[in-house]
């Protein structure tokens, strides 16, 4: 493939080191696919202006991920996947960038180093070296890169969207998915097609032959998390939820750590969890993450909890039960002050509100997120409108998005519904919202120019502002813990079991 050239060691010249990587590649369901080495340099050594300049590369964002599997079970579109053979040596090390590296162990020679005329696994810049060879093969093959997702290529008859060499087709006829897949073999792409689109970076997609609904999981990890755990045995018992009713505080003074198992860990697998196939233990995941650095041993039970859930419901994920209207549907709440009076009331983080909300497409969950705010609140309005702010941030993209791709397949954008929780004075962050000229008070001028922002755009987008009762609010999974009864039904609601 012409990765390098041998040549004498330059005088004066940053030489980098080499290493070998061993990896274990897995199925969805935690089985070993394959067993991988790579040749591999230590791009902690290199020098910025010398050996490397831009490194940022893209990845497709999961929304959209999750936006076109909800059109492949609407449209019943045929999908299949690719993967890119040792992708980043594909492309080219960019002119001006002259990298040197020791020869690999067995094969070293005196004097001698390699010259990369490719880039090769562990340069900071062969990510977007990569991305920028994929964009042009997909370009020359008819695919249009979206403005929206630059990870998203849109043609007359397919649509693929990559993750770094992980690739997805979706089509309404899998020949012209096997065309396009020529056309990038002939171009020099090294792609291996599977049959169809059941596992994608750890998510499972299975499509019930019975009712064409797709369930998105992740069993294996889910395993993973209760193996570390220590939940293995048969005689752990289940949890019907994933957080208790009470809010999950800093406990300084609480009992230390045992260090049964590694926190930082559990945390980073059941943050990838939450963030793709289960909104349901989202916020308490986020609770525990709060004390990633200096876990007591109350955190330790807290994660337990959550293995315990994620026992008891190991076989389900995320339905895709998308309804015939492309609709998009946001559903913001706030927590105010949800920590006030069971934490120190001198500690400023005890006082800080929490936003949660969700965003569904013809009724499935697309992007959903449960974090504590930034500023303090000072009244329930005030942490509803930055709820809201937060939520519209993330709103307006997938509107752009879902018209795209609806107006690909031939699905036009319904009306957009905002959802907004009403309790007490959050009839007046209502009114704060939807009125035109605004309608601002002594008591919220201070924060209106910073989150009302919004408001021109809910009008020019013609969006709607509706009172829902709070037994209805999706957002609330996300706020706070609750009794089983709510949060098994607010999980119904949301994710279809």
């Amino acid at each position: 493939m012409g990765v390098w050239e041998v040549v004498d060691r330059p005088e004066g010249a940053n030489v980098i080191d080499s290493t070998w990587a061993f990896r274990i590649k897995r199925f969805p369901d935690g089985l070993i696919k394959k067993f991988k080495a790579r040749f591999c340099v230590r791009g902690d050594q290199q020098v910025h202006g010398i050996d490397f300049f831009e490194t940022y590369a893209p990845v497709v964002q999961w929304t959209t991920v999750r936006l076109m599997l909800i059109l492949e079970v609407l449209l019943k579109l045929k999908s299949k996947q690719g993967d890119i053979t040792a992708a980043f040596v594909h492309a080219d090390v960019e002119e001006g960038e002259n990298i040197y590296v020791e020869m690999p162990r067995g094969f070293r020679k005196q004097g001698k180093v390699l010259k990369l005329k490719k880039t090769l696994y562990g340069l900071r810049q062969s990510p977007r070296a990569f991305w920028l060879y994929l964009t042009e093969k997909m370009n020359l093959c008819g695919m249009e890169q979206s403005t929206l997702d630059p990870c998203l290529f849109i043609g007359k008859k397919v649509i693929c969207i990559c993750y770094v060499d992980d690739l997805i087709f979706w089509a309404m006829d899998e020949a012209d998915i096997d065309a396009l897949a020529d056309q990038l073999i002939a171009a020099g792409v090294s792609l291996e097609q599977e049959s169809d689109a059941a596992g994608f970076l750890g998510v499972r997609m299975e499509i019930d032959p019975k009712t064409g609904l797709m369930e998105m999981k992740q069993t294996g990890l889910i395993d993973r998390v209760i193996e570390t755990l220590g939940l293995d045995l048969g005689t752990t018992s289940g949890k019907f939820t994933p957080a208790e009713a009470k809010p999950l505080v800093k406990d300084a003074d609480g009992e230390p750590a045992l260090g049964e198992f590694s926190y930082s860990s559990v945390v980073g697998m059941l943050l990838y969890l939450a963030g793709h196939t289960r909104p349901d233990i989202a916020y308490a995941v986020n609770c525990c993450a709060r004390y990633m650095f200096c876990p007591k041993r109350s955190h330790e039970l807290a994660l337990k909890r959550i293995g315990r859930y994620l026992k008891a419901t190991r076989d389900r994920g995320l339905v895709l039960n998308p309804s015939k209207l492309l609709k998009v549907d946001c559903y913001p709440d706030a927590d105010f002050a949800g920590l006030y009076g069971h934490e120190n009331s001198s500690d400023p983080s005890c006082v800080k509100s929490r936003t949660g909300f969700v965003i569904t497409v013809a009724n499935c969950p697309v992007l959903w997120q449960s974090k504590l705010q930034t500023e303090t609140a000072l009244s329930t309005m005030e942490a509803e409108i930055v709820a809201l702010a937060h939520s519209c941030r993330e709103l307006f993209p997938i509107m752009d998005m879902v018209t795209l791709l609806g107006t690909k397949v031939g699905l036009p954008l319904k009306e957009t519904t905002m959802n907004v929780s009403i309790h007490e004075d959050n009839a007046g962050a209502l009114v704060l919202a939807e009125t035109l000229p605004p309608q601002f008070t002594p008591r919220s001028k201070h924060y209106a120019i910073k989150t009302i922002w919004f408001r021109e755009q809910i009008v020019k987008r013609k969006i709607k502002l509706v009172k829902i009762d709070t037994v209805e609010q999706l957002g609330d999974l996300f706020t706070k813990g609750l009794t089983r009864v709510t949060f098994e039904y607010l999980r119904r609601k949301l994710i279809g079991w």
